[in-house]
C-alpha cells in the first residue's frame, strides 16, 4: 500500500528506503508496484529503492541507533548509494562499517542475523538439557565457551527460550522461504523445536516438584519476553502461565513494565505491585524474566512469606548454592 501511494504521488527523483524486516524479493516488488502506478499516470520519474534493514534491539533501540555495529545498504543505484553514504557519514566517522550489496542480500542479512542469534539460544538450551542429565553446570560451560573469540558469550544464556516479535517470526519466515525454494532447512527447524521444548520441559519440572498443581498458587517474577520492555508477544512466560492454568494452578505475577491494558486482558492472572506482595503464601516462585531488581531478592524475607520453599529459576539469575543455603529448593535450567 505504501509503494502504491508513492507511485501515485511521486513527482521528482527520490529514494525509497525499506527499514523493515521484509521477505527476500520485497525491493523488487516495490519497484513493480511503483512502476505500475507511474505507467498508469504516464510518468517517467527516476527513483531508487534501497534495502536498509535496522538492527535495533527492543529495550535499547536508541543506543543501537546512535552506535550501530554496521549499516547495510542494498541497491543497484549508484546515485542512491552516494546519497545514503552522505546520510550515514556521521556513523562512518565513528568507525561504523557501511556495507553495499544487492537488494536480495541486504534483505537476507537481517533474517540470517536473527536466525543465528536464535540458533545460539537454542544451542545453549540443548547443551543445558544435556548438562542436567550428566551433572554439569551450563553457566560454567557457557562462560568457558564465551571466552573463545570465535564463539563469544552473547546469547549463550540457557533458560526458557526466546520470544518477542522478531526471532520467532523471522526463523519461521526463513524456513518458509527455504521450503518455497525446495530446500529443507533442518538446522532452522531444530532451532524452533528446541525453543518449544524448553517451555514444556520447564512446566514439566514444576509439575514434578509440586505434584498435583490443582489449587496451588504459583508466583511469577516477570511476564515480558525480555527485561526493559513491556512486550508480551511470543513471551515464554505467557506460554508457561497458560500451561500452568490448564493444569489448575493459580497464578500471581509481578512485572514492573506490563501495561494496564495487558493486565485487563489477562483476567485469569492476579497482578501485584511489588515483589514481596507477590510472595505472600504462595507454593512456589518462578523466575521468568531477568529484570535487574529480581536479582536482589531478599531470600530470608521471601522464605518467611512463602508457604512452599521452592524456586524455579527459568533465567538462571541466582546462585543455586545461596538459594539452598537460604532454605529453598532450587530448580534451574542446566544446573
Amino acid at each position: 500500500a505504501a509503494a502504491k501511494t508513492i507511485g501515485q504521488y511521486i513527482h521528482s527523483p527520490l529514494i525509497i528506503v525499506t527499514k523493515s524486516t521484509v521477505p527476500v524479493g520485497t525491493a523488487q516488488e516495490i519497484k513493480k508496484i511503483v512502476n505500475q502506478e507511474l505507467a498508469r499516470r504516464k510518468k517517467k520519474i527516476d527513483y531508487a529503492v534501497v534495502s536498509n534493514p535496522e538492527f535495533l534491539r527492543e529495550g535499547s533501540a536508541i543506543e543501537d541507533f546512535a552506535k550501530p555495529a554496521r549499516i547495510v545498504l542494498g541497491t543497484n543505484s549508484d546515485w542512491a548509494i552516494k546519497k545514503m553514504k552522505e546520510l550515514y557519514e556521521p556513523f562512518k566517522k565513528q568507525g561504523c562499517s557501511i556495507l553495499i550489496m544487492d537488494h536480495e542480500s541486504a534483505e537476507m542479512t537481517k533474517y540470517a542475523a536473527n536466525a543465528m542469534l536464535a540458533c545460539k539460544i537454542s544451542f545453549i538450551n540443548q547443551i543445558a538439557n544435556i548438562c542436567e542429565r550428566v551433572g554439569s553446570d551450563v553457566l560454567e560451560v557457557a562462560n568457558a565457551m564465551g571466552l573463545d573469540k570465535r564463539i563469544g558469550r552473547q546469547f549463550l544464556n540457557a533458560g526458557i527460550g526466546y520470544g518477542g516479535s522478531c526471532f520467532p517470526k523471522d526463523v519461521l519466515a526463513l524456513i518458509h522461504l527455504a521450503e518455497e525454494e525446495g530446500y529443507s532447512p533442518q538446522i532452522l527447524r531444530s532451532v524452533t523445536t528446541v525453543n518449544e521444548y524448553q517451555i514444556d520441559s520447564f512446566v514439566g519440572k514444576i509439575s514434578r516438584e509440586l505434584k498435583n498443581l490443582r489449587g496451588k498458587t504459583i508466583a511469577m517474577l516477570g511476564l515480558a519476553f525480555k527485561p526493559e520492555t513491556d512486550d508480551l508477544r511470543e513471551a515464554p512466560a505467557l506460554k508457561i502461565v497458560n500451561s500452568l492454568l490448564k493444569k489448575g494452578a493459580k497464578i500471581k505475577i509481578y512485572d514492573p513494565a506490563v501495561s494496564d491494558r495487558s493486565k485487563k486482558e489477562l483476567e485469569e492472572i492476579t497482578f501485584v505491585e511489588n515483589v514481596y506482595d507477590l510472595l505472600d503464601k504462595v507454593d512456589a516462585l518462578v523466575i521468568a524474566t531477568e529484570w535487574g531488581e529480581f536479582k536482589e531478592l531478599d531470600f530470608d524475607r521471601a522464605r518467611t512469606l512463602m508457604k512452599g520453599h521452592i524456586i524455579f529459576d527459568g533465567r538462571n539469575i541466582y546462585d543455586p548454592k545461596k538459594v539452598r543455603e537460604a532454605g529453598f529448593k532450587y530448580v534451574g535450567v542446566g544446573r
